[in-house]
């Protein structure tokens, strides 16, 4: 009985597989989904071999199936669209865009490579490992007392490395020129 079963479903496919696919290619974006379309629209047939109609009827019940098929393919690409949706949101509400902090981040190891290797050394202690003076000191066998002004001198030779030292406080003066004396009226 199976190999009744086989050899009917093989002459079904061989007949209208053709057809199935160009259906599916022609209502499909991408020629991978045509294929999912047919091999699932195939599946079904296997499955409901006892249904499929005898004859000339075979196309038209195929086509259906397919149609169903593919209805079934945009209904789950439109739920995987919108969950791609929902959890970009989501992400970037929880996570921040880290691509400034990426190019910041190279900025700063191109000009730490630039410093002296002792002006490195304290600030990587203080940046990257968050120390205090106290604790830099410790760790490089050194007194506070040393550390301190040499993590300052490092940190200024970065920031003109940098160039982005921040401006100063306090009142900003006005772009407009001044009128002497002698132009008021």
């Amino acid at each position: 009985m199976t190999d009744g079963r086989e050899e009917t479903f093989r002459r079904l496919y061989a007949a209208h597989f053709d057809a199935v696919l160009g259906f599916a290619l022609r209502r499909t974006e991408r020629p991978e989904d045509a294929a999912d379309v047919t091999a699932d629209t195939f599946l079904v047939a296997w499955r409901r071999l006892a249904h499929v109609p005898a004859g000339q009827e075979q196309r038209p019940w195929l086509y259906g199936v397919a149609r169903r098929v593919l209805a079934n393919h945009r209904r789950g690409d439109r739920r995987r669209t919108h969950l791609g949706e929902r959890l970009r949101r989501e992400l970037a509400a929880a996570v921040p865009d880290v691509s400034d902090g990426v190019v910041q981040r190279a900025d700063v190891t191109a000009a730490m490579r630039r410093l002296s290797a002792r002006d490195q050394e304290v600030l990587e202690l203080h940046l990257w490992e968050g120390l205090e003076p106290r604790e830099i000191a410790e760790v490089l066998g050194l007194t506070t007392v040393v550390v301190r002004p040499r993590l300052s001198r490092a940190r200024a030779r970065l920031r003109d490395l940098l160039g982005n030292d921040p401006e100063a406080g306090g009142h900003v003066p006005s772009r407009q020129p001044q009128l002497t004396r002698e132009e008021r009226p």
